[in-house]
């Protein structure tokens, strides 16, 4: 059964042992590094020129560290140790922030625990050290390198999840500055900050949160997302998603599917707001059915006509009122017929079929509609007020 390394802290050895191996120092780091930078590439650029001579004392500074923790008698065995551990932690932060993983950082430990020990097991050999005192030696160096390097991959991990939710932040007050429709400038300042590559387009997706979650991930890895973003619609998330036009947006409707969604227009990028806006009046106009996807683009018409509802109601009322003598079910059946016949070109048949009635019905309402109209009915004017004005039914 393999032994665990022996507790640094607690261990120590003779100056008879330690004071050669101290003045070997400067020679073992310079060996330490020359193999670093030899087997881990990742460092050969970072340890040229004045750095690698910082790095160089840094390295001799961990290892005198070492030998002061296992020479010194009594006292506090973690106070040399602790030092030594919080730049190892520093060290792992660091990585994290110049965005490196901590693999090139472990090979670096591991060249350098094998390095330095064989270096300073040569100056031990070389003054006559006793084999076992040697073994314990060599133990005490890669338990002193475990425990640096477990300090460092803290430090990593612990910048990682900082700097995550800095920039998460920061991603959040992107998307609230693009929905609220904030400056260019103001959105662009945002961007930078939050470290988030702009596309040239986003496109609005509105959608239940816990479809959110799910879909986000099959997404563009820099779609921004904004729950509650609606206030009026509790429980629904906004999406902005980069550039899903043209031969992707089929794709994104696919991808959606089952989700209960509305998809906007695509928008320039600052200008997002516009197309969370359509998809907010088209939710008015046809919230999706369950499992349904809404594509906006689909009831452009729908949007334009009901954008001012007080004049459509007032251009309604003017293109009905040669109708107000009719009785209600009678009114209701001409309207329905004068609608599809306009949208129908007058093609009776079609305006049957829409309708479920006899061809001759559509004839008879079509002679009532003329008597009630007159010439109206041949004025293109008319015409198009009369269609804008029933192009949606009724509500």
């Amino acid at each position: 059964m393999k032994q665990p390394l022996r507790d640094v802290r607690s261990y120590r050895l003779p100056a008879e042992v330690i004071d050669p191996l101290r003045q070997g120092l400067p020679e073992v780091a310079v060996q330490t590094i020359a193999a670093i930078t030899m087997e881990v590439p990742a460092y050969a650029e970072a340890f040229a020129g004045e750095l690698g001579h910082k790095i160089e004392k840094a390295v001799q500074a961990a290892l005198g560290t070492f030998l002061n923790l296992v020479s010194r008698p009594g006292a506090d065995p973690g106070t040399p140790l602790a030092a030594a551990l919080e730049a190892a932690y520093a060290l792992g932060r660091g990585e994290a922030r110049s965005g490196r993983s901590l693999d090139a950082l472990l090979a670096a430990y591991r060249v350098g625990a094998r390095v330095s020990w064989r270096e300073l097991a040569a100056i031990s050999v070389g003054i006559g050290q006793p084999a076992a005192t040697i073994a314990d030696f060599a133990e005490l160096v890669f338990a002193y390198i475990d425990e640096l390097s477990a300090a460092s991959v803290a430090g990593h991990a612990d910048e990682l999840a900082a700097s995550g939710r800095i920039r998460l932040r920061h991603l959040q007050e992107l998307a609230q500055a693009l929905v609220a429709g904030e400056p260019p400038l103001v959105v662009q300042a945002a961007a930078e900050q939050a470290e988030w590559t702009p596309p040239q387009t986003l496109t609005a997706i509105m959608l239940p949160e816990r479809s959110a979650r799910w879909v986000i991930d099959l997404l563009d890895p820099r779609t921004l997302q904004l729950a509650e973003a609606v206030p009026d619609l509790p429980g629904m998330t906004v999406l902005l998603v980069p550039d899903p036009q043209g031969a992707s947006r089929p794709h994104l409707t696919r991808l959606l599917s089952g989700h209960s969604a509305i998809i906007g227009p695509a928008r320039p990028w600052p200008e997002a707001k516009g197309s969370l806006d359509r998809v907010i009046r088209v939710h008015q106009l046809h919230p999706p059915a369950a499992g349904a996807v809404v594509d906006t683009e689909d009831h452009l018409a729908g949007v334009v006509v009901t954008a001012d509802p007080g004049a459509l109601a007032d251009l309604r009322a003017r293109a009905l009122a040669p109708l107000a003598g009719e009785r209600g079910a009678a009114a209701a059946k001409l309207v329905e017929t004068l609608r599809s016949w306009l949208l129908h070109h007058g093609r009776r048949e079609d305006v049957a079929a829409e309708l479920f009635v006899h061809p001759q019905t559509v004839r008879y309402r079509m002679a009532r509609l003329r008597e009630l109209y007159g010439d109206k009915l041949r004025d293109p004017q008319w015409v198009l007020a009369l269609t804008i004005a029933l192009a949606l039914p009724e509500s």
